[in-house]
């Protein structure tokens, strides 16, 4: 048969006589009436094993042995999936149809074998969650799986190692004996031998859940909250370009690109969410920003490693034009959000890693400024955006883990609400329903913990349409089962997928909602979830920190990341203070900062690592464009003269509020004059002048160094350092040090002799030593005269501010000659870029 057998056509098969009920069946699922034409071969194959090897016991209650035996493999060889469940929800007089794959996954090929579904063990529906629990950890074929029915069964073709087959079963609801409301296991199993074993067996089972409905329940349909996350890493850099005079936003990549047209994640994501009701949007304000800029003229940077680190220029990125993909994808998403019922939460700007931040650099000072920044930047950003009302009161940890630390930090940036996941606040042992999801928590906190169970369904990319399949009937059974718990007393559950849902995720979510609202689930949103009365039984106790999960703790942004983060905006402040224009400079570049501690970095360490290395690098570049230009050995010749000093401005804004000072590393021998203010236009440099006066010849080490100016001045960038080499220091100078050198001399000797006369006796009043030198005291009480002390020469040039002062000149100040005629302004930088 080159094609197996379907229920509808050639091949199908029915037996006459049902499979008997619970209590008068055997425990591997076969009706009595099969077992008894099989028992003569199995006799036969089970003798022959138990003479090859020794016997071994059953276990208890007949069971066919777990998964865990040594010959699971070989007793269990087909691997059969579950990839589609027609209608989802069953009815009475319906039929259910159901599709999905049989796979030879053994040695030996499949002999006589078919496809059937089983009837539930019993009439009775699932009543706990416990219980679907246990049906689903099974992994092999099982009593408690029900009975095999005689019709439908697919009939298999011989398949050999390695094949697949699809099939189709249709069963009819009557047939599966559903009595009441309730959630039942949905089974489908393969029976049959293999060439290396004749023994007629189970060769496999898939399971799944079927919900069935008759009507008329008085159950309160539990009220869910779903959260409908759109993030995205980051896309904006710091950097922004000029073209026509207009500032245009510069992107690191063009991911957004795709994910904004059709079959894109964001797509996709904005195209399944409105076509439900009661959601709850979370968004990054930094994605709505960055699909705006997307709108006009946009560059993106060229993948050259160093290119984040530096100014945006043609040469290093290239040309967008508007893109027509991110108007529609805003557009869809202001007619999404506008539903009535549904709510907007906005996540602070770009997403921040509040349990990074928590854990590795709460201590840091600038993280609470910035978080608090962030909150404030994000609500008016969704806003102005969305033209929606929103809440940004809301903190999502990553994956809803919390702890006291995170629970503190979140309070400190005015989260009153927090979204946790179950691990977090799993609830005791001896509550046996589903309570309320929101608990307060303390400190003026509460948490809106989300059903782990029904949001694990959720967690990872449901691509296959088996996973599809078992996490929409999965969630339809758990959601029901909730409700039936407790029927009269309404609970809210919160469904919290991850941050980067993917599309195909969302259509299943999406599609269960659908299914089972104003079934069994009313959707409502966050704020009235929230609102709900506590229930006194839950777990209100925020685990320690010690408590949170250490592969999750595995993944933080370092220490170091955020140190440095802090670091870089402390430059920014910095540069700020300089800026003429810093508007320019401060909305792009903060924002680049906050993007920097953003969550997705968490699934993308590399790219993290580089985009914070990138802002890092920008803010040196911008930092470095104001500088003293390199200088090496300047030559001062004679005691007195200027030091030329200049300081080049690359922006293209005029720079301010910055003075340079030259610092001497030996001042006895060479002093230079006070700091100097100055404003530096854009795209120029200006040349300063410093009065230097030397003492001797020879090298001296000088520092220039950048200050801002105003209240608690700071070092601008970094300083610069270089030689000034004096030479021909005039001979009466020369004379007048030698002079003072040998007074110094004599002064000493004189000292000397007098301690040496007297014993070294100190003077009563102090360390004095007593001489027959002038006394200390005038016979007037005045001050004695002492000995004159040499004097400093006076300068042999002219005044160099023409005004007797001694101080350094003013920038345009002329040079001064002295009276030899040698230049006294020295310096040795070009002038220009």
């Amino acid at each position: 048969m080159s094609e197996p057998a379907r229920h509808s056509g050639l091949g199908a098969h029915r037996r006459p006589g049902r499979a008997t009920g619970p209590h008068g069946r055997p425990a591997d699922g076969r009706s009595p009436g099969r077992l008894a034409r099989r028992f003569a071969a199995a006799f036969g194959a089970a003798l022959t094993l138990f003479t090859a090897a020794p016997a071994t016991a059953l276990p208890a209650g007949g069971n066919i042995r777990p998964a865990a035996d040594a010959a699971a493999t070989a007793e269990y060889p087909v691997a059969l999936t579950i990839e589609t469940v027609t209608p989802q929800l069953a009815v009475p007089n319906g039929t259910v149809s159901i599709t999905g794959h049989v796979t030879n996954s053994g040695k030996s090929a499949l002999k006589g074998a078919h496809a059937a579904v089983r009837k539930p063990a019993s009439d009775k529906p699932l009543q706990r969650r416990s219980e679907l629990q246990g049906v689903a950890s099974r992994t092999t074929p099982k009593g408690e799986d029900g009975t095999e029915l005689d019709s439908p069964q697919y009939a298999l073709p011989e398949l050999k190692p390695g094949q697949s087959l699809p099939y189709t079963l249709s069963v009819a609801v009557s047939d599966l004996g559903l009595s009441e409301n309730g959630v039942y296991e949905l089974a489908v199993d393969a029976w049959g031998s293999t060439a290396d074993n004749p023994r007629d067996r189970a060769l496999g089972i898939a399971r799944t859940f079927l919900p069935f409905s008759q009507g008329g329940t008085e159950a309160q349909p539990t009220k869910v909250t779903t959260l409908w996350p759109l993030v995205h890493a980051p896309v904006l850099a710091a950097q922004t370009a000029a073209d026509n005079d207009q500032t245009l936003p510069v992107l690191r990549d063009d991911s957004l690109a795709t994910e904004f047209a059709p079959g894109g994640r964001l797509y996709e994501l904005v195209d399944s969410g409105s076509k439900l009701t009661g959601l709850t949007w979370v968004i990054d304000p930094d994605l709505l920003d960055a699909a705006f800029a997307m709108t006009g003229k946009y560059r993106v940077q060229k993948p050259v490693s160093e290119a984040a680190g530096k100014p945006a220029k043609e040469d290093n990125t290239v040309s967008h034009d508007a893109s027509p993909a991110a108007e529609a994808w805003l557009n869809k998403l202001r007619a999404a959000v506008a539903k009535s019922g549904n709510q907007v939460i906005a996540l602070p700007y770009a997403d921040p890693d509040l349990a990074s931040i928590a854990h590795n650099g709460a201590d840091l000072t600038g993280m609470g400024t910035a978080l608090d920044k962030a909150a404030t930047a994000g609500r008016l950003t969704v806003e102005g955006r969305l033209s929606v009302d929103t809440r940004s009161d809301v903190a999502w940890p990553y994956q809803g883990y919390l702890d006291q630390q995170i629970a503190g930090i979140a309070r400190q940036a005015g989260s009153s609400l927090v979204l946790v996941n179950g691990a977090s606040m799993p609830d005791p042992d001896s509550v046996n329903y589903t309570p309320t999801a929101v608990r307060p928590i303390g400190n003026g906190q509460s948490a809106v913990v989300a059903d782990d169970t029904v949001s694990s369904l959720f967690q990872k990319d449901l691509s296959t349409p088996k996973d599809q399949t078992d996490a929409a009937q999965r969630f339809l059974a758990e959601t029901f089962t909730i409700t039936h718990e407790q029927p009269q007393n309404q609970r809210g559950l919160l469904v919290m997928p991850p941050r980067e849902m993917t599309a195909a995720t969302a259509k299943v979510l999406a599609g269960a909602l659908q299914t089972a609202t104003d079934k069994w689930l009313a959707p409502v949103k966050l704020d009235a979830l929230a609102q709900s009365a506590p229930d006194p039984k839950a777990n209100t106790t925020v685990p320690s920190s010690a408590d949170y999960p250490t592969q999750v703790r595995a993944t933080e942004l370092s220490a170091d990341a955020l140190s440095g983060t802090d670091t870089i905006q402390r430059g920014l402040d910095t540069l700020m203070r300089v800026l003429t224009l810093p508007q320019r400079v401060r909305g792009p570049f903060s924002a680049a900062m906050v993007r920097s501690l953003s969550t997705e970095w968490r699934t993308q360490a590399p790219a993290g690592d580089n985009y914070r290395r990138g802002v890092g690098k920008y803010l040196t570049e911008l930092t470095e464009a104001v500088q003293v230009p390199k200088k090496t050995v300047v030559t001062l010749a004679g005691n007195t003269g200027q030091l030329q000093v200049s300081v080049r401005n690359d922006l293209t804004q005029t720079v301010t509020n910055l003075k340079l000072r030259l610092t001497s590393n030996q001042p006895n021998r060479l002093r230079v004059g006070k700091d100097e203010d100055l404003v530096l236009p854009a795209s120029q440099s200006v040349t300063l002048r410093f009065n230097a006066e030397a003492r001797n010849n020879g090298p001296v080490t000088m520092t220039a160094q950048l200050y801002t100016t105003g209240p608690d001045p700071q070092p601008y960038g970094a300083p610069r350092v270089f030689t000034v080499e004096v030479t021909s220091v005039t001979n009466g100078v020369l004379y007048v040090f030698a002079g003072a050198a040998v007074l110094l001399v004599l002064a000493a000797l004189r000292f000397f002799r007098q301690r040496k006369r007297h014993g070294g006796r100190p003077h009563e009043d102090g360390d004095q030593p007593v001489g027959d030198g002038p006394a200390t005291d005038g016979p007037d009480g005045a001050a004695a005269a002492r000995p004159e002390e040499p004097q400093e020469p006076e300068a042999t040039g002219p005044d160099p501010a023409g005004d007797g002062s001694t101080g350094g000149g003013p920038a345009q100040t002329p040079r001064a000659s002295s009276p030899d005629g040698r230049d006294r302004a020295t310096g040795d930088e070009k002038v220009g870029p």
